[in-house]
């Protein structure tokens, strides 16, 4: 994890910030920083990532690795040791369901979809982020 002293900002454009950001997971904090980008990670923005799952799921079958893809694409740090236990609790939980191919063993890739129960959670979530984007946007 790199981080940019907040005094540099300036100096960069903003769409080379993004694309630093998102190559080198760069956390943007005045400094001396004393967030720990892994406890945001667990804490907060592993929530995050489960409603990503839950919306791209919704669009259609999702594969694990191209949703680790996905993540990375809007700046999230995630590891496949974290994203593929996420997927077997939300599958547990009963939001997602999994077909994988038999024939290409159980590392294979599987395909998830989300659940009737994974489209109300969604339901429930997008409402609650809509009042929330309303709070904190303020």
């Amino acid at each position: 994890m790199l981080f940019v002293h907040a005094r540099f900002l300036p100096v960069l454009p903003a769409v080379s910030v993004l694309l630093f950001r998102v190559k080198y997971g760069i956390a943007l904090c005045q400094f001396p920083c004393r967030v720990d980008p892994k406890l945001v990670n667990h804490e907060i923005l592993l929530s995050f990532w489960k409603v990503h799952v839950l919306h791209h799921a919704a669009e259609g079958e999702v594969i694990g690795n191209w949703m680790l893809e996905e993540l990375r694409h809007h700046g999230y740090e995630v590891s496949p040791g974290t994203l593929y236990p996420l997927l077997k609790r939300m599958e547990k939980h009963g939001w997602l369901t999994s077909n994988a191919d038999p024939a290409r063993g159980p590392k294979g890739p599987r395909s998830y979809k989300i659940t009737q129960d994974g489209r109300e959670v969604l339901k429930i979530v997008r409402k609650q982020l809509r009042e929330l984007g309303v709070e904190v946007g303020k």
